[in-house]
């Protein structure tokens, strides 16, 4: 625990401009991230007596150990650095907002040279045109089974698509219709990007033109006579229309607005949005969220904007946004969303009509989603808080294990050995900090486990010595309280020789035995027997399992290539030199048989007449 006090900066040293600071703790972490219209009279606010300030202020001030800031020009600016800065180093006492479940989207990949329609989770990629999010899955795909009668457009994956290609003949749902088949030219590059795109036209909400056209088309057929051409039309037509009625009309057509909502407490809130598109509702989303910090409701919505809109394009930002409340710092959030969208966007309150009846269904849905995590978080953070007191109770720790490192190692019968560190902060898996070790020239497990310890402490002192803002990106910067070895005491032994021989004092470390998971202390000669059915114990074991899991899953990859790379190696006038170079370059033996003589030949080391007998051997 720090003191405050003796990082405090100066008063008049600090700028009194708008701008955004950082709190890091001794390590250089940066631990919390703010913004603020003056800083010098933000600032201050956190250097008042401590018992002043509220809890969960006062043990961010106590943990840091230094705080710096970067003066901007506006207050946007501000709100753009904070945004990218919280997503950068994750800090510990920022708020964090967390759908309550994965939501799954309704995806046209404008990106690939044939778009295709998919349901895609997780993280936005580029040129990806996102429609929804949708409350379930299974209602995407029968919008795109229904969607695919009227607009066939792509579907399929890139190597049912290429296997197609090859063999000239399209899938099944380019049989019946429902697929364009642009794998074996039924339709050119260009109509199909036109068709791509008016399937996003519908699903935005655009859908009127297409309707004429197609009403056009079947009353035209008709007075030909053409009644095959009628039907097409007015099975499209129909396809459309039900397409449409999957979402509820709540306002007038052409109100494009994203309704949000916030239930809040001391502890944690939930916020909900409603995305409206032509007057129909287009998808929803809830969050979960956790505030290490105090804020007011203004405040809080200023954070969810920005974590709703953080990544968006301009597609995604509607003419307007209804908020339970006027957020902070409200004209730079707007002056914000207008310069990504392009075009004006109010932020207000809904005060009355059909929009504050939708806020109020909104409000109710951000209620349940608390009630509902409420319900599942209330004894995960008891088992949790009581897993870390008893562990550090039973191995006599000074303190709780925060950040806790696990080691394994994985490999057949001593061959492509692979060592693997995973790290838990506060009970929870931090997967964006594992690491993996290729291990080359260990005879046996205990010295395997060596090596990966010598070069990941080495690192640390290296990385530590950094100047903070080189220590952002290093990837071995910060020690854990409690590290965890997979093994018994000559684990442990060896373990703590290379933190001996490195000078790592303030690391504890133990072992877990599997046979009859007794946890193994360095100096002591007999085991500590957790009890069974112990969080203590059962923490443990997640760590050790996940250190396992993470172990088999890397080892099993490059014995793969190891493989794949001795079946290239088979082939005359190639070497395991060559084999590696080839399987690296194009990243597994399925990509390079897919290679002409061409891309082969570019492979360095791999001239023309070796690059014909690759692709001949790998096609005979």
């Amino acid at each position: 625990m720090t003191n405050p006090a003796d990082y405090r900066p100066a008063p008049g040293s600090i700028p009194t401009d708008p701008g955004v600071y950082r709190f890091r703790d001794p390590h250089g972490r940066v631990v919390y991230v703010g913004k603020a219209k003056n800083l010098r009279a933000r600032l201050s606010n956190y250097f008042q007596d401590l018992f002043a300030l509220h809890p969960r202020t006062r043990l961010m001030v106590t943990t840091a150990a230094s705080v710096e800031w970067t003066v901007v020009r506006s207050e946007v600016e501000a709100l753009i650095l904070e945004h990218t800065w919280i997503k950068q180093y994750d800090p510990r006492f920022n708020v964090v907002f967390k759908d309550d479940k994965s939501y799954p989207y309704l995806a046209v990949t404008l990106n690939e040279k044939y778009p295709r329609i998919q349901v895609m989770r997780g993280d936005r990629k580029p040129g990806v045109r996102y429609f929804g999010p949708y409350a379930k899955a299974w209602a995407i795909r029968e919008t795109v089974d229904t969607l695919l009668t009227a607009l066939p457009v792509r579907t399929c994956a890139n190597g049912v698509f290429k296997k197609a290609e090859r063999q000239g003949r399209p899938c099944l749902l380019g049989y019946i219709d429902k697929c364009s088949a642009p794998c074996v030219g039924r339709i050119s590059v260009e109509d199909h990007r036109a068709l791509a795109e008016r399937v996003c036209a519908v699903l935005g909400g655009d859908a009127k033109t297409m309707m004429r056209d197609l009403t056009a088309a079947m009353e035209t057929a008709s007075q030909k006579q053409d009644y095959e051409g009628a039907a097409r039309a007015r099975d499209r037509l129909r396809a459309l229309n039900a397409v449409l009625e999957r979402n509820a009309v709540v306002l007038p057509a052409g109100t494009n607005t994203d309704i949000f909502s916030l239930v809040d407490d001391d502890m944690e809130a939930a916020a909900h949005v409603f995305h409206v598109r032509d007057g129909r509702i287009a998808g929803e989303r809830g969050w979960v969220v956790d505030k290490p910090e105090p804020l007011e409701i203004p405040g809080m919505i200023a954070q969810l904007i920005q974590e709703a809109y953080g990544s968006a394009v301009a597609e995604d930002i509607p003419t307007e946004i209804l908020v339970p409340a006027i957020p902070d710092m409200a004209d730079s959030v707007s002056d914000w969303l207008s310069g990504v969208r392009g075009a004006r966007v109010a932020v207000r309150v809904a005060s009355r009509g059909k929009k504050a009846e939708l806020a109020t269904t909104g409000h109710q849905n951000a209620q349940q989603v608390l009630d509902q995590h409420r319900l599942k978080r209330a004894s995960d953070l008891t088992t949790r808080s009581a897993a870390l007191q008893e562990l550090q109770s039973a191995i006599g720790m000074a303190d709780a294990p925060l950040r806790i490192e696990c080691y394994d190692i994985s490999h057949t019968s001593g061959t492509n050995q692979v060592g693997s560190m995973v790290v838990f902060e506060d009970a929870l898996p931090r997967k964006a900090q594992y690491r993996q070790f290729s291990i080359a020239d260990a005879t046996d497990d205990t010295a395997a486990m060596k090596e990966v310890l010598r070069r990941r402490f080495s690192r640390y002192l290296e990385e530590s010595q950094l100047p903070p803002e080189e220590r952002e990106t290093a990837r071995f910067a910060y020690p854990p309280q409690l590290v965890v070895v997979d093994g018994g005491l000559p684990q442990v032994n060896s373990a703590a020789e290379v933190l001996q021989e490195l000078g790592i004092v303030d690391v504890m470390l133990v072992g877990l035995a599997k046979r009859l998971e007794e946890v193994w202390i360095h100096g002591d000669p007999f085991p500590v027997i957790l009890p069974r059915g112990s969080e203590a114990l059962y923490l443990l074991q997640r760590v050790r399992d996940e250190a396992h899991r993470f172990a088999i899953k890397n080892h099993r990859r490059k014995r793969g290539k190891a493989m794949q790379a001795s079946a290239v190696d088979a082939i005359p006038g190639v070497g395991p030199t060559r084999s590696k170079a080839l399987i690296r370059h194009f990243g597994s033996l399925a990509k390079l048989k897919e290679a002409s003589p061409e891309q082969i030949a570019l492979v360095p080391g791999i001239g023309s007449g070796t690059a014909a007998q690759v692709y001949t051997a790998l096609r005979s």
